[in-house]
């Protein structure tokens, strides 16, 4: 099968499904200007996924925003520097049960089932290409280079999302409902250690989440704090690149071993998570962030491999300052000096962060607001995550919250506590996005509660058209 054969295989799909009937909600009116149903901020995965849900329930009256231009939403082609996805490659996600839109079929159009058979894991960059395909042909409603600053709550049940274009031109947009489909850093932000931040000029080290010029780095010796998957992923790609030498350092004496995720992608966990009571999901994620992810095999091969790797175990960074134009890195074992730090240190989750939330942000309920852990197994980073709804809406601390917060959902990472990784891993995705998209249409249908049912019991449409006894105009059957 050609490409062209399955795009019009996937209409012939969605004709099968009736996509793209007639919408079911009344349209709201506001004096300053159009009024979106749902506006779904990021046009990566998930907000791709989101879309196509929403249009599936005949929700047509959305946008989706996304501050990076168009083919390069999400991590793929920017920072991200693994060579393969992590994920298995038959595990389905944004298709949302539609076999011709899966990852699958548009590979095989390219290389037949042949290709899919060899293939081992989902090329980085062939799934950024699936994900341009899958917005295409599904005409989803995108708008890039628009960075959402602040979210407005406004009396109506509306929100205002101001809105940058271009770095320069503002502009305001109406939503009933707003979903945060932010990815990794949506919820919070990348953490730098302050003892690196206010100890380096910025020209010495950089988070794995930046933009790095590997080519300014080729014959120079760099250091890599951390040892999670990004780290290993983030080697490699500097040696490939022609560094010198990388230096990994982990603050572990063991490399993590265990891959929690792959436990829960055969179990039932990430579908069902939201059915566990709060002490199960706490219990739960702090197991989690326990084991973390170790590095896939594959990468942790191809880093280290090379002649410039170094792994060092045990060795957390204790000290760093600026020497002579380098970075010199102290560790309980040792001091040396590297032209470069790359800083893999992961994120912190905390809405307070988030600039867009700053009119809502006190009013959001954390973990540490409905649940007390028990001593062994408390963690602030987990209390310091909002504490969300099953169908993924902002749930206020208080009385006076509950207006501000209402039509406010987070698909982003920092869902991870409250739903699991249905939000936070393409795993999870086939059953998150259902999740949400129910949500967001149970709200909209609720809040036009009284005129459905007006509608509903003023309806006096005749349909059936009998009548009894029959007009015959035929004589009488003998």
């Amino acid at each position: 099968m050609s490409l062209e054969a399955l795009n019009e295989r996937v209409k012939t799909d969605l004709s099968y499904i009736n996509f793209g009937g007639t919408d079911w909600i009344q349209p709201r009116s506001h004096t300053d200007g159009h009024v979106y149903d749902a506006i779904i901020v990021g046009g990566g995965q998930s907000g791709l996924g989101i879309a196509f849900g929403l249009l599936r329930e005949r929700i047509s009256n959305i946008l989706v925003i996304d501050e990076n231009p168009e083919g390069y939403e999400g991590p793929w082609d920017t920072y991200a520097r693994m060579v393969t996805l992590r994920t298995p490659k038959h595990l389905t996600s944004i298709d949302l049960g539609v076999p011709s839109l899966t990852f699958r079929a548009w590979w095989e159009a390219q290389v037949g089932l042949q290709g899919w058979e060899q293939l081992d894991k989902i090329p980085r960059g062939s799934w950024m290409d699936y994900l341009r395909w899958y917005r295409n042909i599904l005409n989803l409603p995108v708008i890039n280079n628009t960075k959402l600053q602040h979210i407005e709550p406004l009396n109506e049940g509306l929100h205002c999302l101001h809105v940058c274009n271009n770095g320069a031109t503002k502009e305001k947009l109406l939503a009933r409902k707003v979903i945060l489909a932010t990815g990794i850093q949506g919820g919070g932000e990348w953490h730098v250690p302050r003892f690196i931040s206010e100890s380096l000029p910025k020209s010495l080290y950089s988070h794995t989440s930046e933009s790095i010029d590997f080519n300014k780095l080729k014959g120079k010796k760099l250091a890599i704090l951390g040892g999670g998957a990004s780290a290993f992923d983030n080697a490699n790609y500097a040696l490939s690149k022609g560094a010198s030498e990388v230096h990994v350092f982990v603050r572990r004496k063991e490399l993590p071993r265990i891959n929690p995720i792959r436990q829960m992608e055969v179990s039932g966990m990430i579908e069902r998570f939201p059915s566990f009571s709060d002490e199960e999901k706490y219990a739960s994620m702090a197991h989690f962030f326990k084991h973390n992810q170790p590095p896939t095999n594959d990468i942790f091969e191809r880093a280290s491999n090379w002649p410039g790797f170094r792994l060092h175990l045990g060795a957390p960074w204790l000290h760093v300052e600026e020497d002579q134009g380098r970075a010199s890195v102290t560790t309980p074992n040792e001091k040396d000096s590297f032209d470069f730090l790359i800083v893999s240190t992961g994120l912190i989750t905390d809405p307070a962060l988030r600039p867009e939330l700053k009119s809502v942000e006190k009013y959001i309920a954390r973990w540490k607001d409905y649940y007390k852990a028990p001593d062994d197994i408390a963690n602030s980073l987990i209390d310091a995550h909002p504490y969300l709804s099953n169908g993924f809406s902002f749930i206020s601390k208080d009385k006076a919250g509950e207006a501000m917060l209402y039509g406010l959902f987070s698909f982003n990472y920092s869902a991870l506590i409250s739903c699991g990784l249905a939000a936070s891993a393409l795993s999870g995705m086939r059953y998150g996005i259902p999740r949400i998209v129910t949500a967001i249409a149970d709200q909209l249908f609720l809040d036009d509660r009284s005129e459905k049912l007006h509608d509903f019991l003023s309806y006096h449409v005749e349909e059936f058209v009998g009548e009894w006894p029959r007009k015959e105009s035929a004589s009488p059957m003998k």
